[in-house]
């Protein structure tokens, strides 16, 4: 995005992504298996636009900003599924941060990871990312601390490849993140940057209740185009 122009929405923004991946001729895109991973909640809206588009599996991979005490918008890190942690530098210690805290915090943000697993899932199980590409979606990055640990967990994972795919980030997050990964697509990277949400016209908060009615309606999907006969194969 040249022009640095808003987008309207997370969904019109994964629909120019799912174009942007396309147009980076991205390898994981012509491989079978590969699976497009929303980070809820934000990240489910963005994702589930560029899994429709290129028709891919979409699943989500939950993992949770680390706020800081008594500024729960700043990100000290980030705890994923597995228990998987990413701290900033300086932490703890930055701003009086004490290792008390960080376990206290991550503590109650793991226990939000567990929930939301079983809010969107019910006895839906994981999905198997071993030997896959893996495409990992949000509706921006601002420090990486949240999408370094969904590339831990999805490493962990044992996925073959994992690229990262988001509308809009900072030049020196991107920086930091491009060697961690094997492929980045990013639409805009302004060097202004204050807050993902300045880069949307809409910025509501995504609900649980999206959320599940996204998967539901890609699982869906994803079930009738598993029981339709290849036309080869009749």
């Amino acid at each position: 995005m040249a022009d640095l122009a808003r987008f309207k929405n997370r969904a019109q923004a994964g629909k120019l992504l799912a174009a942007g991946l396309g147009a980076k001729e991205v390898d994981a895109l012509h491989r079978p298996g590969t699976v497009v991973l929303g980070l809820p909640r934000g990240g489910v809206p963005v994702a589930f636009a560029v899994a429709m588009a290129l028709g891919l599996e979409l699943d989500v991979l939950l993992v949770r900003k680390l706020g800081m005490p008594g500024q729960s918008e700043f990100a000290i890190g980030a705890i994923g599924s597995g228990g998987v942690q990413v701290l900033q530098p300086g932490v703890p210690g930055l701003m009086g941060v004490t290792q008390a805290q960080v376990d206290a915090i991550a503590a109650r943000e793991l226990a939000e990871i567990v929930r939301r697993e079983h809010l969107y899932r019910k006895e839906r199980p994981e999905p198997a990312l071993a030997g896959r590409d893996v495409i990992l979606v949000d509706d921006g990055i601002a420090t990486g601390s949240t999408m370094l640990a969904a590339v831990q967990v999805a490493r962990g994972r044992g996925a073959a490849r994992v690229v990262v795919a988001v509308p809009v980030a900072p030049p020196d997050t991107l920086a930091a993140l491009a060697p961690l990964v094997d492929g980045l697509v990013c639409l805009a990277a302004p060097l202004r940057f204050r807050a993902v949400s300045q880069w949307y016209d809409s910025f509501d908060q995504t609900s649980d209740e999206e959320v599940q009615d996204l998967l539901a309606m890609a699982w869906r999907r994803q079930a009738i185009a598993g029981s339709t006969p290849n036309p080869k194969e009749r």
